[in-house]
């Protein structure tokens, strides 16, 4: 089996927060621009992987999706795969998941545990980072430990290399594409 590839795909306002609690959806607070890029990686994915929380703040039973949970577990849908991640690794996902649909490219929907989750097992390939341009000064980091900071930092301070941006509108919305420091060296890309 080869190894699957995954994109973190996260919105997050310019101090470095990807909601201000629980169930806050980022459709709430992010610009259409944002949304659309969203919509073009979830098209593009062959799974989503999300925690339970990021799962009921916009459940879609038409969505192959792997949702980490410690209460929930199998098939919930013929597409919606649930599982404790203790214990896994991300190779066992697409093992988990071959049956209905092989999983090549996942897209890393959040939230903040399953971010570090997927950051623990140095899984992360690419990631797709939006920058809101609103501050809220608390509210749930990026990765633990992690909030009230730049959210490109939060990336290059764990190994990943800028090696794209893009404004995406006049209010000072940018769409940021990282990638681990071994694959941006082979881009050509050094920090």
């Amino acid at each position: 089996m080869i190894r699957p590839r995954f994109t973190l795909t996260v919105a997050a306002t310019a101090d470095g927060f990807i909601a201000n609690g629980p169930g806050h959806a980022p459709a709430d607070w992010v610009s259409a621009e944002e949304q659309a890029l969203f919509f073009r990686d979830v098209e593009a994915a062959d799974w989503s992987v999300m925690g339970r929380g990021t799962h009921e703040a916009a459940p879609r039973r038409d969505r192959r999706r792997i949702v980490f949970s410690a209460q929930v577990a199998g098939w919930q849908t013929e597409c919606q795969f649930w599982c404790d991640p203790r214990g896994r690794v991300p190779a066992d996902l697409a093992r988990e998941v071959e049956k209905v649909h092989p999983l090549r490219h996942g897209l890393i929907l959040g939230g903040t545990r399953v971010h570090d989750w997927f950051l623990a097992h140095a899984a992360i390939d690419h990631v797709h980072l939006t920058v809101e341009p609103v501050v809220w000064g608390a509210g749930l980091p990026i990765f633990t430990g992690a909030g009230r900071t730049d959210p490109v930092a939060v990336f290059t301070d764990r190994g990943l290399v800028v090696v794209e941006e893009v404004p995406l509108n006049a209010r000072g919305t940018r769409w940021v594409r990282l990638v681990p420091e071994a694959q941006a060296a082979e881009l050509g890309h050094e920090e």
